[in-house]
């Protein structure tokens, strides 16, 4: 009987540890698959000491391993944007002879440098085929920050739409565009461990390559901003017609704030104008939501589609079909309902568009 307490108490201790070793494996084996490739991408720290005792510091991400701290501060370059925030520079790094782009954050903008390296190390980790990356991040010992992206010479969506370019109206173009900005942020909002908001989703954040795949640039951006800049990128967002009507702080942002400003890019895509716009022979701003809800009302939702887009067909590619041009409307103002629980997750809206697109 001795015998048979002392082996219980030996076999069943080992099987409980057995147990939560391979809980514990499981749970890594999970996480893993979850977070994929996308996560896989590892941070190497540089830190360059000047004369005068300075330093600077230098995460370097794939793609951004051969740059040096000269490479980026001896780089020429032109202004191509600016926000109350930063400003964007194209820039040529000599040394590799590849144009680059660099995002400048103003100093007084920013949170502490102890908040700002680890979003940086999640932020430059991440990978997917329709997210701008982050190759790497300089900060100087006078509190200068500089993020590297690679270059884009194609521009933004904001220019394809309102640039007078036939090939914004084309219907498989539309769908094509659309499907790969929700894409990334499907990725962004299901795929990892921690969702990421990207709190300043509008079409001058889509860049583009010469096949019209989306780069949905600035995801997450807000995260490094202290809470005065935070709420200027709000305000900015606001007057462009991008900011669901419930979203007071940018603290609060959502994945269903995030759902409506994807919304409003639907919209622009389908009808070519902008968000906010001023109406002629009316001395009053329309949010173009609004507008489009009006015009559903009346049954005239018709004239708000850009009049290229159902006679749109060339080299193979079928012309929109009404039907499908209709639906497309209809997810876009269920993405921009002023109810956030009434609006689709990410997936529900990728799901449909990948339908409507075949």
């Amino acid at each position: 009987m001795e015998h048979k307490h002392m082996l219980i108490l030996i076999v069943v201790p080992s099987l409980v540890a057995a147990i939560i070793i391979l809980l514990v494996l499981i749970y890594f084996c999970r996480r893993k698959k979850r977070e994929g490739v996308s996560r896989d991408v590892e941070a190497s720290f540089e830190v360059k000491e000047r004369d005068g005792g300075e330093k600077d510091l230098l995460i370097k991400f794939q793609d951004g391993e051969d740059l040096t701290v000269y490479d980026i501060l001896d780089a020429p370059g032109e202004v191509i944007g600016k926000s109350s925030y930063g400003t964007l520079y194209r820039a040529t790094l000599l040394s590799i002879d590849r144009l680059t782009l660099l995002r400048f954050l103003r100093p007084a903008c920013t949170v502490t440098m102890k908040e700002v390296v680890p979003v940086m190390e999640l932020l430059g980790s991440l990978r997917h085929p329709n997210l701008v990356p982050l190759c790497a991040f300089y900060a100087g010992s006078r509190g200068e920050k500089l993020m590297v992206h690679p270059f884009y010479r194609h521009g933004t969506l904001a220019q394809l739409i309102r640039g007078g370019n036939g090939e914004a109206h084309k219907w498989h173009i539309i769908c094509r565009i659309s499907i790969g900005i929700a894409q990334g942020l499907d990725y962004l909002h299901t795929d990892l461990e921690i969702p990421i908001i990207h709190g300043n989703l509008k079409s001058n954040n889509i860049l583009l390559d010469r096949h019209f795949r989306p780069y949905v640039s600035d995801f997450g951006l807000h995260l490094l901003l202290n809470p005065t800049a935070g709420q200027e990128m709000l305000e900015a967002s606001a007057a462009q017609g991008y900011k669901a009507p419930e979203l007071i702080k940018m603290k609060e942002v959502c994945e269903e704030t995030d759902i409506y400003s994807l919304g409003v890019i639907l919209l622009e895509l389908l009808t070519g104008k902008e968000p906010f716009y001023r109406k002629p022979n009316l001395d009053k701003d329309i949010y173009l939501p609004n507008a489009i809800q009006s015009a559903i009302l009346d049954h005239r939702v018709v004239d708000f589609y850009h009049p290229k887009i159902l006679l749109s067909q060339n080299e193979g590619q079928k012309a929109a079909n009404e039907d499908h041009v209709f639906e497309f409307l209809q997810l876009a103002m269920a993405c921009c309902s002023p109810s956030p629980a009434l609006r689709p997750t990410i997936k529900q809206v990728l799901s449909k568009l990948e339908e409507i697109g075949k």
